[in-house]
Formats: structure tokens, sequence, C-alpha cells
């Protein structure tokens, strides 16, 4: 065919082609729209049943309660230059190791923590921030684990852990499941996950499943981990063993850069077996929605609330609890046995580091609950309840 001919021919069939061309494109857009419309409508618009739901538009996820105020430029900007900073760690390890001590996991505690029979008791250790170590009805799971040295995108730079692990990855005989609250460096760092990853799931039969909220999984997948991730929204649930997993709402914020500020979704957790249940409430401000956990699976048998990096309350309060509200939410969802998490690790706010603990006996007397029931845990020390 001469090029003369092909031209003519172009030239005569080319309204239809942008036609088409236009068709695809409306088409594809369409679609793009519809399916972004469905997924809002799924997250912001689920059953009425009156439970609290995310906010979800153009791709942004927002808390719903009046309670929530994110903080701004000027706010940080406030805090680090014209605010007084009371933490007061002590540069002498002696004190540290008097205040908070470390009890250093051997290989034969951690072993018999994962071996032997838990079907009729629930075992603890709290490796430190907000991540413990539990056996829950003979599974392993571990809570928002952090074992690096800071909470931090970089390793020279950033919150520094004052208390040490009391054990390291490769010396945790099993972990079956990890539960993931949000993103934040503190509570989903890369290192840990990649050591996990690399002993419990890349090609092993029986490999740890992640349970994380909706837009989590896609770093995940940027890490090289694409199989046994989970992905919720609030109110969601999956069994696994004998195990359900549900993710609960939580007031709090999303990031790990510059461009994706509250694209993934944050929450804590409900795991429940026939016949107990755990709650962790991840990260989190005070609002209404614990009064929504606790009516619909309180009484909870354990929990693991938040009880630190709540100074100053100026710019906090909407994203963390203090010792005040931390024994609310322990009400609230009616909690049977409280731990406190998110404390004693590192300095992540204003308060004196040793100030959450000395409040929260304090506040239990005022609430007049029993003391016994929203405890403390020391570092590294196996507890059986």
């Amino acid at each position: 065919m001469s090029q003369k001919n092909f031209a003519c021919r172009i030239k005569k069939h080319l309204p239809n082609m942008l036609i088409v061309a236009a068709l695809v494109s409306f088409i594809i857009l369409t679609g793009k729209m519809i399916l972004n419309d469905r997924k809002e409508q799924q997250i912001s618009l689920m059953e009425y049943d009156g439970l609290s739901r995310p906010i979800f538009k153009d791709g942004v996820f927002s808390n719903p309660w009046k309670t929530w105020k994110m903080a701004g430029t000027t706010d940080l900007i406030r805090w680090k230059f014209f605010y007084s900073d009371r933490t007061n760690l002590p540069s002498d390890n002696k004190i540290l190791d008097q205040n908070l001590p470390v009890h250093q996991i051997s290989d034969e505690e951690i072993k018999k923590f994962c071996e032997d029979d838990a079907s009729k008791k629930f075992k603890v250790i709290w490796i430190g921030h907000s991540t413990s170590l539990i056996n829950f009805n003979n599974i392993i799971i571990l809570m928002d684990p952090i074992f690096s040295e800071r909470a931090s995108p970089i390793k020279i730079a950033g919150p520094k852990r004052f208390r040490p692990v009391p054990i390291t990855i490769d010396r945790i005989p099993r972990v079956d499941a990890v539960v993931i609250s949000h993103n934040h460096y503190d509570h989903l760092d890369y290192d840990s996950i990649i050591a996990l990853y690399k002993k419990f799931g890349e090609n092993k039969k029986d490999p740890i499943n992640w349970f994380v909220g909706r837009g989590t999984g896609q770093w995940f997948e940027n890490s090289g981990i694409k199989n046994n991730v989970h992905e919720f929204t609030w109110w969601e649930s999956k069994k696994f063993k004998d195990l359900e997993f549900i993710f609960t709402p939580a007031q709090h914020w999303s990031s790990r850069g510059l461009t994706d500020r509250n694209k993934a979704l944050w929450g804590g957790w409900i795991i429940q077996s026939n016949s107990s249940k755990i709650y962790f409430a991840g990260d989190t401000g005070y609002c209404d929605t614990f009064k929504e956990i606790g009516k619909k699976y309180g009484p909870i048998d354990y929990s693991f609330i938040p009880i630190g990096a709540y100074e100053p309350r100026w710019m906090m309060a909407p994203q963390h609890v203090d010792p005040e509200e931390a024994v609310k939410i322990h009400m609230d969802v009616r909690s049977n046995k409280t731990f406190a998490i998110h404390w004693g690790t590192f300095a992540l706010a204003s308060e004196y580091y040793m100030e959450p603990k000395q409040k929260l006996s304090e506040l239990m007397e005022k609430f007049a609950e029993d003391k016994n029931n929203f405890i403390t845990l020391e570092h590294g020390v196996i507890n059986e309840f």
C-alpha cells in the first residue's frame, strides 16, 4: 500500500477512531469513578448500625468525631521551640535500670512461653512501647513490633530507645500473627517487619499472617511481602486458626512521608476465641467510640491501652490519651484486666518519663477502680494470668 493511500485511509477513518478513543477513555474514567465511589460508600456509609465509620474521600481517611483536630505546622513549632520539655531522662543507666528494669529473656524462657499449653491461661511479655508478645489460645501474636534502636525512617536520627529490647527477633522461636494499629514509625518498623518475614514468612509451610488497616497492605507489598496480608476497615473481621480478628476504631492519623498523610487507616484490634477476648487500642485520642466497643464486645478479658506521649495537651490530646483518659477507655470497654503500653521506651512527648505510671495509680483510686485491674508491666518479664 502506498503512503498516499495509507494517509487517505487514516484521514477517512480518523473521526471514527477519535470517537472510539473518546469512548474508551470515558468508560475507563467512569469505571474508576464508580469504583472509587463504591469504595467510599463501603467505608463511609456501611450498614446504618450506629457504629462509627471512617470518612473516606479522594483516597484520604478522616476521623468522624468532633473531638478530632489535626495538629498543624504552627503547633509543631510552638511545641518544639516554646514548650518546656519535662521528660528529664537520666543519663545514668543505673537510675533507668532501677526505675524501668529490663529482664533479658533466656532461650529456655521464650521456648516455654511459646510451646507450653496456654489453652487455659493468657501469657504476655511487654517488649516495650506498644510492642507486646502474647500467647493467646496457643497462638503467638505480636502487636505493633518495633525492635529497632530508633523509631524513625533513618538510623542516625529520630526518637531513640532509652530501654533496650529484652529479646531479639532471631531468638523468638515462633510467631503466628502480627497486628498493626497504624503506619507511624514507632508502630510499623521496617527492619522489624522484614526480620519477622524472613524468619517466619518466607518459604514457610505455616507462614506468619499480617493484620493491618486498609491502605497499609500497599506498604507491605512495596516491602516485598505480598502474601497473607489482610486489610480491614473498622468493624471488619477475619477468622484465623481458632481466633477472630476484628479491626476497631481509634482517633488518630497516619503518615510515613510527605505525600501519604491519612492514605492508610488506623485503628485497634479485638481478638477473640470461643471463651475470651483481648483488646489492643493501638494509638488514640479519647472519643465516643470506646463506649461502642464496650457495648459491642465487652466485657473484655485483657486490654492493652496507651498511657504515654500526651504532653502538651493542646497538641497531643486529639491523638494521644493521657492516663486519665486511658482509665476512661478501660472503663468504657469494660476491661477486666488492662496493661499499660505506649510509654517507658521512647521519649515522644514532653511529660516526665515516669509520670504516666505515677498518674495511673492515682487515677485508678480517683475513679474507685481496683489498682490491680490496670497495671504496668516490666520489660521482658513473662506474665501469666
